[in-house]
């Protein structure tokens, strides 16, 4: 299983608390900080068993034939390591689990085969349904539900819950900013949580494009939400660019998954994803929600890219 997601959407926290959970034992390999030793076990899979007593040894894990699992964090850091599951897998002893950002970036896949063994699952940040979780309140979205259902007015208890929805808006839905809402019920504690993961955002954009133009596309979205225009302009951001390496640009930061495109399409059917037109880009949602004076993250706000 290959969890794949924006940074610091809670990947790694979710992972390792399943592997906790469901098996007698696992062993958690890092790949930001993993040593030199455990990366250069991948150049060579020849001996697999030399290969499992190694990490069973370097992390003094006892692994169990089919009750322990191996996590493969930040997978992308180290592709050798994701090119070997299709091997590992095949031995059939553990279970494994990737976790990786920016996993489709094209150096992040240069020269290594992808498995097809690889099931990908996309974690995103919590929903307004996962918030009222988090806040401690399981029934007001079952309730919110059998109202629409039965055609019922809120009446008194319609500005209690939009005031709740309000807080979503602000608050978002990334699992560091709910914590530290939870922990100091102070908004702007939270906007400084979520400015930071911004930032990780555009570290991130500067090591994939070092022109900055995926920085400045992304910084861009605030200011054109702003306007009157039903279109995003890229090109009023990156100037004169040929349309290849502006489609070029705009795919990589959907990979990165910090936004998602909806695509114009003239024949909005049940084939509309075939009439999609790729030249007409229209709609870009930020993945990161509720960051204060930046509406573009509030509740998944939608532009229009053309």
């Amino acid at each position: 299983m290959l969890v794949e997601g924006a940074r610091r959407v809670g990947k790694s926290t979710l992972v390792e608390q399943f592997a906790k959970n469901e098996y007698v034992s696992y062993i958690l390999i890092d790949f930001n900080k993993v040593s030199k030793r455990v990366v250069s076990l991948f150049d060579d899979l020849m001996d697999i068993d030399f290969f499992f007593l190694q990490l069973q040894a370097i992390y003094n894990v006892n692994l169990i034939v089919r009750n322990s699992v191996i996590i493969f964090d930040e997978v992308q850091v180290c592709p050798k390591a994701r090119q070997a599951i299709k091997y590992l897998v095949a031995d059939g002893r553990y279970d494994y689990i990737e976790t990786g950002s920016l996993i489709s970036i094209t150096k992040n896949t240069k020269d290594i085969t992808i498995p097809s063994e690889e099931e990908r699952t996309t974690l995103h940040p919590m929903d307004y349904e996962e918030f009222r979780w988090a806040m401690g309140d399981t029934v007001s979205v079952p309730l919110l539900k059998q109202f629409f259902d039965k055609r019922m007015m809120l009446s008194q208890a319609h500005r209690t819950k939009m005031r709740e929805l309000r807080l979503y808006m602000l608050v978002g839905g990334m699992p560091q900013a709910v914590n530290e809402y939870l922990e100091t019920n102070n908004l702007s504690m939270v906007d400084l949580v979520k400015r930071d993961i911004i930032r990780l955002y555009l570290d991130d954009f500067q090591k994939i494009d070092s022109s900055r133009r995926i920085e400045q596309l992304y910084m861009n979205i605030p200011a054109q939400l702003n306007q009157n225009s039903n279109r995003y302009k890229p090109y009023s951001v990156v100037g004169s660019v040929e349309t290849d390496k502006l489609q070029g640009l705009l795919r990589e930061m959907e990979d990165s998954k910090t936004v998602l495109f909806a695509y114009h399409a003239n024949d909005p059917n049940i084939n509309a994803h075939a009439e999609s037109l790729n030249s007409k880009l229209k709609g870009f949602r930020a993945e990161l929600r509720g960051v204060q004076d930046l509406p573009f993250f509030m509740f998944r706000a939608s532009i229009i890219f053309g």
